[in-house]
């Protein structure tokens, strides 16, 4: 009895101890996350909230001196609350540190973008958006500054013909030159190589955490937007960085911080041979994953049903994050 009553005493302190050691040693975050422009993509309104708030707040930290976004590519309507749900992502992404809820950009599109399990969404239509919003040039080539030829039957009419030789006689009487005509300035000219006006793009991987099609969606929309700006320019690096949330077993992902230190040494065993910033841990402290549950339980009130109070109080995503950052090659 009293060996089990030591034991109780004793394991919130040994539970807060892991905790802090946790977050105490994980690594700062890398070149390619600081003072950059980073979207984070996702699918529904609380996707930022219940598996990406640890990357959020870590990015939004000042010292990173960071400008994030986000762009949510549905109001979550399945159940008829998307108006609810646009204000409720507003509001909990400053909670979660985004500067001002003009960051957060949401569609209505449920023709192409209509939230559902048994809703598929197409990479190439997500590719077009992302390319409309970070890449405009890929809609396209700019329209020609050059004026269009003279047609081949666009022959002078008669009337032409008499304005020309009055013009003629004109200005063979006048003694003052005409002016030579001045070529226009060329166009400035067009840095080479791919670009974009964001350099870092944060997604779901290609299982997306819960399997969810939306979240899958986005992955392979994000690597066909990547792989069209990388379109012939082979031998020149990815102006955006892509980085995706690893998705665990089931076992893990109801594991709260315990699973912390299995992310941290699979980590290093993985990226051994791994470029700096190839793998980023993000683990956050306890001050911020009550942010977190604060994001959910009073910005995302219209979402707390009963498992969701599960998924806050053990599910791992809601204090670790580990990112993967792929690799987008350029295509000749």
């Amino acid at each position: 009895m009293a060996t089990a009553l030591i034991a109780l005493l004793v394991a919130p302190v040994l539970f807060f101890a892991l905790w802090h050691l946790t977050t105490s040693f994980a690594p700062p975050a890398p070149a390619t996350l600081r003072n950059k422009r980073i979207i984070l993509l996702i699918a529904h309104p609380d996707d930022e909230s219940m598996f990406f708030s640890p990357t959020l707040q870590a990015l939004t930290s000042p010292s990173l001196e960071n400008h994030v976004k986000i762009l949510c590519l549905s109001t979550g309507n399945a159940d008829g609350l998307g108006d609810t749900r646009r204000k409720e992502l507003e509001a909990a992404a400053v909670t979660l540190g985004i500067r001002k809820r003009e960051d957060v950009f949401i569609l209505d599109d449920e023709k192409r973008f209509k939230d559902g399990m048994d809703q598929k969404w197409s990479p190439d239509d997500i590719s077009r958006v992302l390319a409309s919003a970070f890449a405009p040039q890929l809609n396209g080539p700019p329209p020609s500054l050059t004026p269009p030829a003279l047609e081949k039957n666009d022959k002078p009419s008669k009337s032409d013909k008499k304005t020309s030789s009055k013009s003629v006689k004109k200005s063979s009487k006048s003694s003052t030159p005409s002016p030579v005509p001045t070529t226009p300035p060329p166009p400035p000219a067009v840095p080479a190589g791919p670009r974009a006006t964001i350099d870092v793009l944060v997604t779901f991987d290609n299982q997306g955490i819960s399997s969810h099609p939306n979240h899958i969606a986005l992955y392979n929309g994000a690597r066909t937007f990547l792989s069209n700006l990388m379109r012939g320019h082979s031998g020149y690096a990815c102006p955006v960085n892509l980085y995706t949330l690893t998705t665990v077993n089931i076992a893990r992902k109801y594991s709260f911080i315990f699973d912390t230190i299995p992310t941290m040494l699979q980590g290093l065993i993985s990226g051994g041979s791994k470029k700096i910033g190839d793998k980023v841990l993000f683990n956050s402290d306890m001050s911020r994953y009550w942010k977190a549950r604060d994001a959910m339980i009073s910005g995302h009130k219209s979402q707390m049903v009963w498992f969701r109070w599960g998924w806050i109080s053990m599910g791992r995503y809601m204090v670790v994050n580990d990112l993967k950052r792929e690799t987008i090659a350029g295509v000749a």
